[in-house]
């Protein structure tokens, strides 16, 4: 009797690792299948209201400049940072916007990407009249939830790369904000794949911080409402 229960004892585990691993694959099917959709959805929602040419960029009263940094790890500077600086001097000038929002981080006294911001579109000669900065924009989420609730932004201005967009405005739109999306100039750059790959993620994961868990912005604070100088 002892044999035999040691003999079937491997067979056991066998069909219980086997469950386990079709658990495992039917969960991880399920889980890319939703974030597909999720994906797919979004773009649906949003795709229109992106507009891949600079100077027919829907006219809108404030521009939210999306931080990153401006430097690369590796050394040299950032093709994105340098392309969301140019396009938001351009809007300016053409009087696509009237004021810009820069939201960024601000982690460190040595990392700030609002300062780094103001001083690059300082040198491409746009007024301080016309600037903003938010200092406590660690994220997506927290720069548009700001710049609705701590900057009184109730039309917008997206300003970012066409992949980046899409999640803003959809959060743009859960928090009842009339925005459009402007992309900027984008020739790509190596290992942009990873960024794009990773966007999918980040667009799933804000749906569940919208209408799952609740998220709440990281800082908010006093009210401080924009006030939009004439062009």
């Amino acid at each position: 009797m002892a044999a035999s229960r040691r003999s079937s004892l491997p067979a056991f585990m066998f069909r219980l690792l086997k469950g386990l691993l079709t658990i495992l694959a039917v969960g991880l099917l399920l889980l890319t299948v939703g974030i597909v959709v999720i994906n797919l959805w979004i773009f649906d929602k949003t795709q229109a209201r992106i507009e891949h040419e600079v100077p027919l960029c829907t006219v809108q009263p404030v521009g939210l400049v999306f931080g990153t940094a401006q430097w690369l790890r590796k050394g040299g500077p950032n093709p994105y940072y340098q392309a969301r600086m140019e396009t938001a001097a351009e809007l300016l000038r053409l009087g696509r916007v009237q004021h810009l929002l820069l939201s960024g981080d601000n982690r460190t006294r040595y990392y700030n990407e609002p300062i780094s911001m103001w001083r690059s579109l300082r040198y491409r000669n746009v007024d301080d009249s016309h600037m903003t900065l938010d200092y406590a924009g660690f994220s997506t989420f927290d720069s548009v939830v700001r710049a609705k609730e701590i900057f009184g932004a109730e039309r917008l201005m997206l300003i970012s790369q066409d992949w980046h967009l899409s999640r803003a405005l959809f959060i743009a739109d859960a928090l009842g904000i009339e925005a459009t999306g402007c992309a900027v100039p984008d020739d790509g750059a190596k290992g942009e794949w990873r960024l794009r790959l990773r966007e999918w993620l980040a667009r799933a994961a804000t749906f569940g911080d919208l209408y799952l868990w609740g998220r709440e912005p990281y800082f908010l604070g006093p009210f401080e409402p924009i006030k939009v100088s004439p062009p």
